[in-house]
Formats: C-alpha cells, sequence, structure tokens
C-alpha cells in the first residue's frame, strides 16, 4: 500500500483533548474506507502536525478527514525511503 500523508495547519495549539477528539472520530472511518494510521507528528508549538497513514490511495484518506472533520492543507502519496 501507498505511503499516504496528510500536513496540518492550526491557528491556536492543540490540547490532548483535541487530538484525542479526532482520533476517536476518525477511528470510525478508517475500516470502513480502508486506510490504516501509522504515525503523526506534532510540532513542539503544537501548531502544524503531519501524519502518515497506510491505504489504497489518497482520496480513501481524504474521506476519512473529511467524515471525521479533521482539517488538513495537503494530502499526498509517496515512498518511504529507508
Amino acid at each position: 500500500m501507498p505511503v499516504i500523508i496528510v500536513e496540518r495547519a492550526f491557528d491556536v495549539p492543540l490540547s490532548d483533548a483535541d487530538l484525542q477528539g479526532v482520533a476517536a472520530r476518525q477511528a470510525k472511518c478508517l475500516d470502513l474506507y480502508g486506510v490504516t494510521w501509522k504515525k503523526s507528528v506534532i510540532s513542539a508549538d503544537r501548531k502544524r502536525m503531519v501524519c502518515e497513514y497506510a491505504a489504497a490511495d489518497t482520496e480513501s484518506v481524504r474521506r476519512v478527514q473529511r467524515e471525521a472533520q479533521a482539517p488538513f492543507e495537503r494530502i499526498w502519496a509517496g515512498t518511504t525511503i529507508e
């Protein structure tokens, strides 16, 4: 499965409760669209975030984000370099 990256930016820093709320809303959609969350990295100021998913395509990840009301700037497919 391709690696799908979601870039996010926030006007105010996210709290732990904000993060948990989005994760709970997404959990309901991930299986529905065949998407697997891999990891997320949040900036030190908690105003930017990058999330990694495994999915067949970017549109599946977009659907999860929209249904979970999780704002994003960009979603793109990539390849892991190790």
